[in-house]
């Protein structure tokens, strides 16, 4: 996967099964990046809210109004599924059609505020991923679901994200398997080359051996 183009970028690997939850300091012109596993079909919820750091109180902003952030999502093929500009607090959800490593950025427009002045900012980060994005009591309360069909609804939910790991896991494998054959026969062909080499070295020290003695006429 190409380098993130901006300077001073972390990349943190992180698994976020079922939701991963916090923050990370930030600098005016810096951006921070995640890199999620994610399947196939897979809904994806983020939620975001920002602190300004608050020098003449020591002390972190309850809340940032005015300054702005902006998500960034890139498939594991580098091509971008969501770019917007979100307020201080935000969420953002996506679906991936691609499985793999997706890339999560988020910066903020600091240059467009002076409030910023080369301070820096703290960002509450939590992702949900597969079947926690789903808000089961407002869907109880929409379908009108008892305790028990609620359960058998999570249970069901559970069962198809569980299905897409799996799913997911077998595409691994596949591409880690077609990755060590073709380095296997990588291998193979270059001992092959290796050997043909010394062979015809050899065969050309052996004649020119020959025509320096046949020149001596040591034979």
């Amino acid at each position: 996967m190409p380098s993130v183009p901006a300077a001073g970028v972390l990349l943190f690997l992180a698994w976020i099964y079922p939701s991963g939850a916090l923050y990370f300091h930030i600098g005016e012109t810096e951006k921070k990046c995640f890199i999620e596993e994610i399947p196939d079909e897979t809904m994806v919820i983020g939620k975001y809210r920002t602190q300004l750091w608050d020098k003449q109180s020591g002390s972190f902003l309850p809340s940032t109004p005015g300054l702005g952030m902006h998500v960034e999502i890139k498939d594991p093929e580098t091509k971008i599924i969501l770019s917007r500009q979100y307020g201080s607090d935000g969420r953002f959800t996506f679906t991936s059609h691609t499985p793999g490593e997706h890339q999560i950025c988020l910066h903020s427009n600091s240059t467009k505020m002076a409030l910023f002045a080369g301070g820096k900012l703290r960002v509450h980060l939590d992702v949900q991923v597969g079947e926690h994005t789903n808000n089961y009591p407002e869907i109880a309360a929409k379908d009108k679901l008892s305790e028990l069909q609620l359960r058998v609804r999570q249970l069901l939910d559970q069962v198809e994200q569980i299905q897409k790991e799996q799913n997911y896991q077998r595409y691994r494998e596949e591409r880690f398997r077609m990755t060590s054959e073709s380095t296997n026969q990588r291998v193979l062909w270059w001992s092959i080359a290796q050997t043909l080499i010394l062979i015809v070295t050899g065969i050309w020290q052996m004649k020119h051996l020959k025509s320096f003695f046949e020149a001596k006429k040591l034979v």
